[in-house]
């Protein structure tokens, strides 16, 4: 089930979320804490997911019948960061696909305040079964559009 006001929405072909930064998120100075833009990045990726139409539980159990034992892991992120994010300000969290091929999916996601971009990064996630990279089974590639992109 999608709750569009929770979940973000697409627009152009990506995923727009807001996220509100609360005194949690943020360090003793006051701006988010860097490693709070990974836990962001997360959610929007989720989201993504969910909103293109992926009931995780049952995805996951078809994967599961064809790739028993399957794992979606971060194998790489890089990350520029850009501009501070502080308490109180409305953020968007913004995901896209870059590729998916063979066992791996690379995403591009941007956190931005309004106009401006304050974290960027690029996100390598390999679908894993038994420690082992594998081919991402049919069910997942496509919903990816695998084979287009």
């Amino acid at each position: 089930m999608t709750y569009p006001h929770l979940d973000g929405a697409m627009r152009d072909g990506r995923h727009h979320m807001q996220i509100r930064v609360y005194y949690e998120d943020t360090d003793f100075s006051g701006i988010v804490y860097h490693a709070n833009y990974l836990r962001f990045m997360e959610r929007g990726r989720t989201n993504h997911l969910r909103l293109m139409g992926a009931e995780q539980h049952a995805l996951f159990a078809e994967a599961e019948q064809e790739t028993p034992g399957f794992a979606f892991v971060v194998r790489s992120m890089q990350l520029d960061f850009l501009k501070p994010a502080r308490m109180d300000d409305l953020l968007d969290v913004v995901t896209w696909p870059v590729a998916v091929k063979g066992a791996s999916i690379m995403l591009g996601q941007e956190i931005r305040r309004a106009e401006h971009v304050l974290v960027k990064a690029q996100v390598r996630v390999a679908f894993i079964s038994e420690g082992r990279a594998q081919p991402i089974p049919k069910a997942l590639r496509v919903l990816l559009k695998a084979d287009v992109i």
